[in-house]
């Protein structure tokens, strides 16, 4: 085990996605700190700690149902969603195969 987890390409460029649609207002206005700290730290490819690879799998968790609201799919209404926008801000589908594969 190693305390710096750097998140391969395509979680980086998930995240660089999520800031695009930060800055542009997709994230709606209950968007967290956390969430647009953790689409930074992904996009710039900065390690992640143990502990942070933990909070990024309890998040997909927790939010995995969100995957089935309106907007959260390309080319449906209202796309990209605040859903979408927080679960690429955590790395989205790539991020979550990625952490299960960790060994904390």
């Amino acid at each position: 085990m190693t305390d710096k987890h750097v998140p391969p390409k395509g979680v980086q460029q998930t995240g660089e996605r999520a800031v695009r649609w930060i800055s542009a207002g997709h994230a709606g206005r209950n968007f967290t700190d956390v969430g647009r700290n953790r689409a930074h730290q992904l996009a710039e490819g900065r390690g992640l700690t143990d502990a942070e690879v933990k909070k990024m799998r309890a998040y997909f968790a927790r939010h995995t149902v969100d995957k089935q609201a309106d907007g959260f799919k390309r080319g449906t209404d209202g796309f990209p969603s605040p859903g979408r926008v927080a679960w690429d801000a955590w790395g989205g589908d790539a991020g979550e195969r990625w952490v299960r594969r960790i060994d904390v």
